[in-house]
């Protein structure tokens, strides 16, 4: 092989070598964006005002006691349903008697807060304690929230009379000094879920 050829050939081999490592190193243009995402979850807050309903003392068979409260929705999400749970602690004065003062105490949701004149529902408190909360909710507040539910800050007022009712067939006189603790626990449900 000649000098030329074997310079030709170390051209050759010399651009060829350069070849490769340019090509390794040759790139395409290139960009890239950064998105930011949040998920934030809203907020379900129910408010009853006030909380304390009825505070009375020294009843006697007969007493009618009227209560107005409003239940409010201060979330960020519309309600769908209310729900109510009874419970009550009778604090027995003599501890002998044969009846539940529950069962005494009458308790009357009313429809018109001007003129309370229509019930919307009457049970006992002994009953209502026993009652599920969704049927409870079908007779008190459907009649008023209806499928509409309670809205982002809107609040709906509720008149509720309590009775002491008697029965001439019960020693009315068991419940002499006796305390009844009622708590009502109102529980809000979520409208159902929607595309975004």
């Amino acid at each position: 092989m000649g000098v030329k050829q074997q310079l030709g050939m170390g051209v050759t081999t010399a651009v060829l070598g350069l070849t490769l490592i340019g090509g390794g190193t040759f790139a395409y243009f290139s960009d890239s964006v950064e998105t930011n995402n949040t998920f934030a979850a809203g907020t379900l807050d129910l408010s009853a005002e006030p909380t304390e309903i009825i505070d009375v003392d020294n009843l006697q068979p007969g007493d009618t006691m009227i209560r107005d409260f409003e239940l409010q929705n201060n979330g960020s999400l519309d309600i769908d349903t209310v729900t109510l749970e009874t419970d009550y602690t009778v604090i027995d004065a003599e501890g002998d008697n044969t009846h539940d003062f529950g069962e005494f105490i009458e308790v009357e949701f009313l429809y018109n807060a001007d003129n309370l004149d229509e019930v919307i529902f009457e049970t006992t408190l002994s009953e209502f304690q026993d009652m599920e909360p969704e049927a409870i909710s079908e007779h008190v507040f459907y009649p008023e929230l209806g499928d509409d539910g309670l809205p982002v800050d809107e609040s709906h007022d509720l008149v509720v009379q309590f009775n002491f009712t008697s029965d001439d067939d019960v020693d009315m006189n068991q419940f002499q000094g006796e305390a009844l603790e009622l708590e009502w626990t109102f529980t809000a449900t979520q409208t159902e879920g929607e595309e975004q």
